[in-house]
Order: C-alpha cells, then structure tokens, then sequence
C-alpha cells in the first residue's frame, strides 16, 4: 500500500482508492477562518482535498480561541488564515492551502476556480455577496451559521439566499463553542459527499436547535428555487 492510500485507510474503505485519489484533483474555497473556518479546513483538509483557498481578512484575538479550534493562546494579533494554513498543511501533507488575507468582495476578482465554496462567516452581508457571486457564476456552495446553541446549514444550487433571509447588519449574540464545531461538521460531510459523488440533497435548509431543557431537534425546509 502506498504513503498516501495508508493515510487514507479508512476513508478508502468507504469508497475506495479511485475516489480518494480523485480527492486530490479538488479545489475548495472557504471563506472565513473563524470558528466554522476552523472545523472545516482541518475536517476536510483532513479528508485529502487537495487545494484550498483560505479567505479572511481579521486577525486572531483572546476572545476567539475558545471557540476557534484552529487557534492557540499565543496566536492572538496574527492572521487567521495564516494560522489556520499552518495547521491544516502540517497535518496532511498531501493538502496545499492558499491564504488570501482579504475580504470576500477583493477575493471574488481574483476569477478563480473552484468545486466549491463553503461559507464560513459571521454576518449576513458577506453572505449575501457569495450568494450572489455563485449565483452568477454557477457555482454550488455550502451556508452554515451559529448562535447560542443553534445553528443552520444549506447546500445551494438553484435556491437563492436572499430570497429566504432577510440580510441586515446584525451581529450574532453570545455562541457556545461545541455548536461551532457541530455545524461545520456538518458543512464538511455535505461537502464530502458531493466531492467525492456522493448524494447530498440540495436547497434544503437544516436547523439545529436545543430547546430550554436540552431537547435536540432538527427541522429541514424545502427551499424555493429559480
């Protein structure tokens, strides 16, 4: 068995080593390296994507870390994109990863490729504008958000974001680390799953929320579509 396919063994065992090697030929865009950032380069950086873009322009502080999993004390006053670079390439050495220290708008005019493009941001306006940049270019992307102990995820395809949220400049309240790490979770099965031909069920919103006695329950809503 080669370096690389011993690597990957258990993900060959899912769906053998023609996908897994096909894995290398994939590029992927994910804007915001903050807490859902995190969880998803190290997940998929992990799963043998072979090129990432890393979009963000902010710059590690205190108060990120404890839900920022991609950061340490010691980090704070450095890009995080940058950081978030270093980890993911030092633990898959099969993975290369671009940091773009910019925002979204700058990066878009770049007319770069992608398989896909994964939003991993904290407010509805940067949304907005990759909603409408796929739009226009045709292109799948996967929301995600999180606030308190909820959170939401989307595959988009034909669906439109601004067509089902109202896009406003509010700023999320107070977010507990492990439903951080629970929704970019799941944006990276979703973005497994298409990368490697898997079925994955498109322009369908998943909500995730505990209610005040810590019951867990997810809802999905169809979306409306072009």
């Amino acid at each position: 068995m080669s370096e690389i396919h011993e690597f990957f063994n258990r993900q060959i065992k899912l769906w053998g080593e023609e996908t897994q090697d096909s894995l290398q030929n994939k590029k992927v865009a994910i804007i915001g390296s903050g807490g859902l950032g995190c969880t998803l380069g190290i997940a998929l950086g992990a799963s043998g994507i072979g090129e990432f873009a890393f979009v963000d322009f902010d710059e590690v502080g205190v108060h990120n870390i404890h839900r920022q999993i991609g950061f340490k004390v010691g980090d704070d006053g450095k890009p995080k994109c940058e950081v978030l670079k270093e980890l993911v390439e030092s633990r898959c050495p099969y993975t290369k990863v671009t940091a773009y220290n910019e925002s979204f708008d700058e990066f878009a005019k770049r007319g770069l490729e992608f398989d896909l493009i994964i939003d991993a941001t904290d407010n509805l306006p940067s949304r907005a504008a990759i909603n409408e940049y796929c739009i226009q270019n045709n292109q799948p992307w996967i929301y995600g958000s999180v606030e308190e102990f909820h959170g939401q995820v989307c595959f988009f395809e034909k669906a439109s974001y601004e067509a089902v949220f109202v896009v406003n400049d509010r700023k999320p309240n107070g977010i507990a680390c492990p439903i951080v790490m629970h929704i970019g979770s799941l944006q990276a099965n979703l973005a497994i799953r298409y990368l490697t031909g898997l079925p994955v069920k498109k322009d369908v919103l998943y909500y995730l929320s505990f209610d005040d006695e810590g019951v867990i329950s997810t809802k999905k809503f169809n979306l409306p579509t072009a």
